[in-house]
């Protein structure tokens, strides 16, 4: 029996807004965030396009492919969680790389796949899905606790599924602090396979 979570709409705020215009994926605060069909322009992720890495191993590396990695959204309670874990005091989003933070969501890791962030200044963002942690973002946090070189593969286990998610714009425009956000998402269920097929 397959059981299907109906649509249903969420509010959230929107508690940080990040850029990474540099040669690392490090972002850096910033009061609004301007968004093209692209992604924030000059970041580090921008781009119609993307080469694929070891997230798709089903693709020879470096192919061109969609780019469905232009945002990195994530939630501060989520990031604390993971940092109490790791016996540190805290994580800050830009660390790891992150565009938007946002308040107000329980389990922002778990939005499903096609949700919608609807921002009240008109931009939209499509949700791909999670965002996998990586060795890189744990050596970023670990370059800020001296003697823990552990945390850089210590991060990418417990932050499984509470790293936050990645997305591209549907809508573009700017973003500023503070904007509320609704949450669209469609109805779900988890797909039984083949053995369960009517």
């Amino acid at each position: 029996m397959v059981e299907f979570a109906p649509a249903r709409t969420i509010e959230a705020e929107v508690d940080g807004l990040f850029e990474a215009l540099g040669d690392t994926f490090v972002s850096e605060p910033v009061d609004q965030l301007t968004l093209t069909y692209e992604g924030v322009p000059g970041d580090r992720h921008a781009g119609l396009l993307r080469e694929s890495g070891a997230r798709e191993p089903w693709y020879k590396r470096g192919t061109e492919m969609r780019n469905e990695r232009q945002l990195s959204i994530v939630c501060r309670t989520e990031l604390a969680g993971v940092a109490r874990d790791m016996q540190i005091d805290r994580i800050e989003p830009e660390w790891i790389g992150a565009s938007i933070t946002l308040s107000g969501v329980p389990h922002l890791s778990l939005l499903p796949p096609r949700s919608i962030l609807m921002f009240e200044g008109g931009v939209s963002v499509r949700i791909d899905g999670d965002n996998g942690p990586c060795s890189y973002s744990g050596a970023s946090i670990a370059s800020h606790f001296e003697g823990r070189e552990d945390i850089r593969f210590l991060f990418p286990k417990v932050a499984r599924h509470r790293r936050g998610l990645v997305g591209w714009v549907e809508r573009a425009g700017t973003i500023a602090m503070g904007e509320a956000v609704k949450i669209r998402i469609w109805e779900h269920w988890i797909y039984p396979g083949a053995e369960e097929s009517a």
